[in-house]
């Protein structure tokens, strides 16, 4: 398993959790330490005692360094180009690249490669190459067609954080080898532990699944945020307008928040984008959408504490305290990868001069980009102004005078 994140080490689990020796690769050696003692380094339920049931067993353990084996799965991360002073949208392969060159030397023939990681449309194809390029001496389908000496397939993962281990298991899988043969090395793996079905297409089509997937996540997503903006100016609690459109029973409008985060959801509608600039309109008008919507939360919170100066004669705003809950990309989880509410707070941090605190129970140290905040060590939080970003579990039954709350992800509504 190439990749120990948040989708390599619970696959790596629960392989290893079916009897499969599974020997997973990472390029952090905090990683592979923390692996190899059976601990884990990310949240997930249940994840710590299926690593370390799998480690003391001996079929899970972790290496800087590669060793041959029956299959291939890499798992890495799939970001944007990084240029200087722009906003580049374009996918940057070079970890996907890197994942390659690390296993290349030890590829036998009768090996299978899959690439899990979300990717542009072609990347399998491009993989199978950069592999073919380095190891000139075997056989792979782009060449060889179904007798290639080595089998390339893109089976996307699609697990829900929070609920990795049991998704694995049940959710269907959709498996796209560049071959018949390709695809059906690939599904005799995968059927080891999913009880889902494994259904077959090609590489393109399995690799613009995931893509559509995500976007369509989206896009619905955004029109759920258009729509808390344009009750915000017509003054329409936007929480009781879905609950009632929802009555319809063709009509499941999804809840607004700060923004989209994440791995996914965030980032994956942009590689429709930049596969078909001048067709993907909705999807990219979807993604302007709901990148602007931190903007509009920083902005709503910024006219509440000047209102609170004013009212309270307070004068200066450093002696405003405003307590912001939730930095991660979503409830109840750690991640904080593409996370638009701790955007949000650090905007904050640069444009306000009072004191902030953040309410993150789920993380145990705030990111550098914080520094000059407070991390709160509880719930219980004395604040003029009470911010809710991520509606986490902890945040739900908290007793708090309604005209000192601003929320912004439905966690002080009804639970349905």
């Amino acid at each position: 398993m190439v990749g120990l994140g948040y989708i390599g080490l619970p696959t790596a689990a629960v392989f290893a959790g079916c009897g499969v020796k599974v020997l997973g690769i990472d390029v952090n050696p905090k990683v592979i330490e923390t692996v190899n003692k059976g601990e884990i380094h990310i949240i997930e339920p249940d994840l710590d005692m299926v690593v370390r049931a799998a480690v003391t067993e001996g079929y899970l353990r972790a290496s800087l360094v590669p060793e041959e084996a029956d299959a291939f799965l890499i798992a890495v991360p799939t970001p944007f180009v990084e240029e200087n002073d722009t906003n580049s949208h374009e996918p940057d392969l070079k970890y996907i690249k890197a994942a390659c060159d690390t296993i290349a030397p030890v590829l036998k023939p009768g090996n299978l490669v899959v690439l899990e990681s979300t990717s542009p449309v072609g990347t399998t194809e491009q993989m199978a190459q950069w592999l073919a390029d380095a190891r000139p001496d075997l056989t792979f389908p782009q060449t060889h067609g179904e007798e290639s000496q080595i089998r390339i397939a893109h089976c996307p993962e699609r697990v829900l954080p929070g609920k990795v281990l049991r998704e694995l298991v049940d959710n269907d899988r959709i498996v796209g080898g560049m071959t018949a043969k390709c695809s059906a090395a690939a599904v005799a793996i995968y059927k080891l532990f999913v009880e889902g079905d494994c259904i077959v297409t090609d590489a393109r089509t399995a690799e613009m699944c995931k893509l559509t997937e995500n976007s369509f996540r989206d896009v619905n997503i955004a029109f759920a945020n258009e729509l808390s903006i344009i009750c915000n100016k017509l003054d329409i609690d936007v929480w009781e307008l879905i609950r009632l459109a929802n009555l319809h029973p063709r009509v499941n409008i999804l809840q607004p928040g700060p923004g989209v985060g994440g791995h996914c959801i965030a980032v994956d509608p942009w590689f429709i984008v930049s596969s078909a600039p001048d067709e993907a309109k909705l999807i990219h008008q979807a993604r302007l959408t709901n990148n602007a919507k931190p903007h509009f939360v920083l902005e709503k919170i910024r006219s509440r504490l000047n209102e609170l100066a004013e009212r309270d004669g307070v004068g200066e705003e450093t002696k405003l305290t405003v307590a912001c809950y939730g930095v991660a990309f979503k409830a109840d989880i750690d991640d904080l990868r593409e996370s638009p509410s701790l955007g949000i707070v650090e905007a904050l941090k640069n444009c306000f001069s009072g004191k902030i605190i953040v309410v993150e129970p789920n993380v145990q140290d705030l990111p550098g980009s914080l520094s000059g905040t407070q991390k709160a060590d509880g719930i219980e939080i004395v604040a003029d102004l009470h911010v809710f970003l991520v509606g986490h579990r902890e945040f739900r039954d908290l007793v708090l005078p309604e005209e000192a709350v601003l929320d912004f992800c439905g966690v002080r509504r009804p639970q349905k």
